[in-house]
């Protein structure tokens, strides 16, 4: 059961107006600008171990929790929000994303799997569970056509769940480029390409475009950066690429080549409200922003809470 803070307000969204597209490979590119009088702090239930975000053509923030895999759902016009999912022991809701039907795809951490959340009434929909190895970490996941692809950094495997209909999980092994290093976490975040044929994951510090057809994966040319150490969230926009970089506490944009094989650094987004950040989602005008806090006591007693910054 998540553990409550109350300060903070519990407007439970048992339901709701429909969701609309989800809002992170280019997704919330049509949402209408953010208010300026809107919060860019927002607070979260204290030892919620936030981690993953998501937001879709509405103006609201969904993140997952780490401590028990509930859902938690802020209205960024107020700030104000409650849990609509309220998990269980021994789960966890690592990256999530947002469909147009109002479905969440969430990555189960160190359970191997993925769970589909009805983001209207909070109702389990559906659980895959992805892998049956020892010690996985199913991190990260991005919408892409017909299927929710799922990162798993304790293997150099992508998991494909059909997304509306039957079908089976494909497993997407990695290979070309690729390095796995032992007993550390690789595979992380993970966006589209512009063109939606493959896929970029970060990993141990690079960047890899992976093709969806045959898992080969290509290192992809820093240029102006040595590497991306500490990569977590990816954010995609047009062909400008975010990284949150999270015991960095800071965000590097990149300028993406047509073929994504070079990826140029712009500039960098930092912020003193950045207690290490792990993923983004954005909005209008804004990247919103988890803040995990792994260098931080992980209690029940400690607070958590989301930022925004402008893009």
């Amino acid at each position: 059961m998540n553990r409550k803070n109350p300060q903070l307000s519990r407007r439970t969204v048992l339901g709701g107006a429909a969701l609309a597209a989800v809002a992170v490979t280019a997704g919330a590119g049509t949402a209408s600008a953010t208010g300026a009088d809107w919060p860019t702090e927002f607070p979260l239930p204290n030892g919620f171990l936030p981690e993953g975000i998501t937001i879709g053509s509405k103006p609201f923030a969904y993140m997952g929790s780490r401590a028990n895999g509930a859902i938690f759902r802020t209205d960024l016009r107020t700030g104000e929000g409650g849990v609509i999912h309220e998990g269980a022991t021994g789960l966890a809701s690592v990256g999530l994303k947002l469909d147009r039907d109002g479905l969440l795809y969430v990555s189960g951490g160190a359970g191997g799997t993925a769970r589909i959340i009805n983001s209207r009434t909070g109702a389990l929909v559906a659980t895959h569970q992805l892998t049956q190895n020892a010690a996985p970490f199913i991190n990260d996941v991005i919408l892409l056509d017909d299927r929710a692809w799922f990162t798993d950094s304790r293997d150099a495997v992508l998991y494909g769940v059909p997304r509306g209909r039957a079908g089976q999980v494909r497993a997407l092994p990695l290979s070309g480029d690729w390095v796995q290093t032992p007993n550390v976490n690789n595979a992380n975040g993970i966006v589209g390409t512009p063109d939606g044929r493959a896929l970029i994951v970060v990993s141990a510090g690079k960047l890899y475009r992976v093709n969806l057809k045959t898992g080969q994966a290509t290192v992809i040319t820093l240029v102006g950066a040595a590497d991306v150490v500490n990569g977590d969230g990816l954010v995609r926009i047009g062909r400008t690429l975010y990284v949150v970089q999270n015991r960095l506490n800071l965000i590097s944009v990149f300028n993406l080549d047509a073929t994504v094989t070079t990826a140029t650094l712009r500039r960098t987004i930092t912020d003193p409200r950045f207690d290490v950040p792990t993923t983004a989602a954005r909005f209008g005008n804004r990247l919103y922003l988890v803040n995990a806090r792994f260098t931080s006591p992980q209690l029940p007693e400690t607070t958590f809470n989301g930022v925004a910054v402008p893009l």
